[in-house]
């Protein structure tokens, strides 16, 4: 299959809903403007949309075939843009570009950064909620989402990062970190999609082992990455999880042992969806461009 083809069909279709949505605020004129301006430049500055494509191709691998999975996969990316919002504030990663252009509270301010972030990741389960799906379903994908990105998920491993800034982790601890702070929402995205298809629980439990090692491997990736990459590459700051001490998979086990690590990960994820066959196709082309990719 061509991936990049499949990658920029259906980031056009989340755009399209993520344009429509911003769209809607403004017209209804009920969201204040500057808070929907600071939404939209944040939500609307370029991302690859991982996250909602991940869920949309775990929803056809799982035999979906309507387009009912639209606004529960874009919810996803209002989650992750309000979490890039607020990694970036000056309390936490305190990065000054994010996909080339300024950080959304060096345009708008640090008050207007964190209220955008807190009003995307609250609308990401009012979308939800609009879906085109049975009750039960819809309650479950919610408890999965918070699940991901609370405590116990994104927000917890954030919590863990920011606390251990500076210190030697233990490995557990730093496993703890990447499992959680970019994993969670990652495997939550490939459970939703699951689980918005009704899927089987083999499946689920197929599609999740997935999830959980992408997900391990997508941040080691983005470790490596910020050693090896450009700015012009990556959009943003480089080298600024050694100059802030961050624990990273390099700092712990350096450059050559972390991609073989990642490389293994991948690995795994694949045996994990054989059972799926063509299905998966997308899913396991995903996954071996986590490990191949330059931003």
């Amino acid at each position: 299959m061509d991936l990049n083809l499949y990658l920029k069909e259906k980031k056009a279709v989340i755009d399209d809903f993520l344009s429509s949505y911003i769209s809607a605020k403004k017209r209804l004129k009920e969201c204040p403007a500057d808070l929907c301006d600071a939404m939209g430049y944040a939500l609307m500055a370029g991302g690859k949309r991982v996250r909602p494509i991940l869920a949309i191709a775990s929803y056809e691998a799982s035999g979906g075939r309507a387009k009912a999975i639209v606004p529960v996969a874009a919810s996803l990316e209002l989650i992750h843009t309000y979490s890039l919002i607020h990694d970036d504030l000056p309390a936490m990663d305190n990065d000054d570009f994010r996909r080339n252009k300024p950080t959304t509270h060096k345009v708008f301010g640090e008050g207007a950064a964190i209220l955008a972030g807190d009003a995307l990741l609250t609308d990401a389960f009012h979308v939800i909620s609009g879906a085109r799906a049975r009750p039960e379903i819809l309650i479950r994908v919610i408890r999965e989402l918070s699940y991901g990105s609370g405590p116990e998920g994104m927000v917890g491993g954030q919590a863990v990062d920011l606390k251990l800034e500076g210190t030697k982790a233990r490995k557990k601890e730093l496993l703890y970190i990447h499992t959680r702070k970019t994993g969670a929402l990652i495997r939550a995205s490939i459970r939703i999609g699951a689980i918005m298809a009704k899927s089987s629980p083999s499946n689920l439990r197929a599609l999740t082992e997935y999830g959980e090692k992408i997900g391990l491997a997508f941040q080691i990736a983005d470790d490596i990455l910020d050693i090896t990459g450009t700015i012009e590459e990556t959009g943003k700051t480089t080298g600024a999880d050694r100059a802030r001490g961050k624990n990273t998979y390099p700092s712990t086990f350096g450059l050559k042992k972390s991609r073989e690590m990642a490389e293994e990960l991948v690995y795994d994820a694949l045996a994990s969806i054989k059972r799926f066959h063509k299905k998966a196709e997308p899913l396991a082309e995903i996954a071996r461009y986590i490990i191949s990719r330059k931003n």
